[in-house]
Formats: structure tokens, sequence, C-alpha cells
């Protein structure tokens, strides 16, 4: 069952915490299908590219961003360039998935009306 996590906040994580199983993670994707799970240095992430038509409201997006992850305490990567921004959540704590990083992926959706 579906369930709007863009109107969901994070929670607390501590570094016991266990990461999302690969079921967990497919389950949760299908709520935010736009983006992709991608694994760098051995860690699970959550990644989306959106485009602009050009870099003044790419920033403007990247500040957006960066405002909603100051307000929940939960901080992505974020690479500004030319027309696009690339958004990639993961919990630092757990070095992997968490079901915050789906709430923050829906949330950035929510941001850019998508």
């Amino acid at each position: 069952m579906a369930t709007d996590l863009a109107s969901q906040h994070c929670v607390a994580c501590r570094s016991d915490s266990p990461s999302l199983d690969d079921t967990e993670i497919d389950d949760l994707r299908r709520e935010v299908p736009e983006w992709t799970v991608v694994e760098r240095e051995g860690i699970k992430r959550v990644e989306r590219v959106f485009k602009f038509p050009d870099f003044v409201q790419a920033l403007a997006f990247t500040n957006r961003v960066g405002e909603l992850a100051e307000t929940e305490g939960h901080h992505p990567a974020l690479l500004t360039e030319w027309g696009r921004v690339t958004v990639t959540w993961w919990t630092h704590a757990i070095r992997g998935l968490h079901r915050n990083d789906f709430v923050m992926a829906a949330r950035t959706d929510r941001l850019r009306g998508s």
C-alpha cells in the first residue's frame, strides 16, 4: 500500500539502525519512480537528475533542497551544473539507505513540482 512519503518527516537514525533490504528498497522506490538506486563506494544511494533551463533556476532549486535538508536534519549530496541538479540521498550513519532517504526523495520531488 502506497503512503504519502512527501508528507512524512525524517526520524532519528543511529549508526545501529538497520539499512533497508532490497525488497524494502523496491517497495519504496515505486513511490518515487523517477529516482534510481546507485551504489558508490559500496554504499547504496537514491539519486535523481533534475533539469532546468538555466543555471539560475538550477541554483535556486539547489538552495530550496538545502533549506529542506536543514529543516529535516538530513543532508544530500548536491551537484549543481548549468541546467541540471543531481540530488543524491543516503544515510551516512548507516552507510546505506533508510526510509528517511525515500521520504526526502519524495519531498524533493514535491519541491520541483513533479
